[in-house]
């Protein structure tokens, strides 16, 4: 069995975010994780699933709560400030440090 290789994502922890595809399409949430090896991110508020919990000595408290789970990386685009959702693109500066770039603006994210 062939095992893919993780692909570069460009999306970091605490980018704001909006749902391309699925039932949450267009809801829009910070990322709280970012999983390298699927290819896929968590949002804080989307793809919620209810996960039975028993009350163990870590979760006092048993019962039904709410889990965000991972939503694949090409469903979410980046939430620009100034044009709303956008693809991001690389520019390398002077010093040769690379930086995210709205494709739409070409402002810095």
């Amino acid at each position: 069995m062939r095992v893919k290789s993780p692909v570069n994502i460009r999306i970091r922890k605490g980018d704001r975010v909006r749902v391309l595809s699925g039932k949450d399409k267009g809801r829009e949430g910070t990322v709280m994780r970012v999983l390298r090896d699927s290819n896929r991110v968590i949002v804080d508020g989307v793809n919620r699933a209810k996960r039975h919990q028993r009350a163990t000595r870590a979760t006092m408290q048993g019962g039904i709560i709410d889990k965000d789970m991972p939503v694949h990386a090409s469903s979410v685009a980046i939430v620009c400030p100034q044009c709303g959702p956008t693809r991001i693109g690389m520019r390398i500066d002077d010093q040769g440090l690379k930086t995210r770039i709205c494709r739409k603006c070409g402002g810095e994210l």
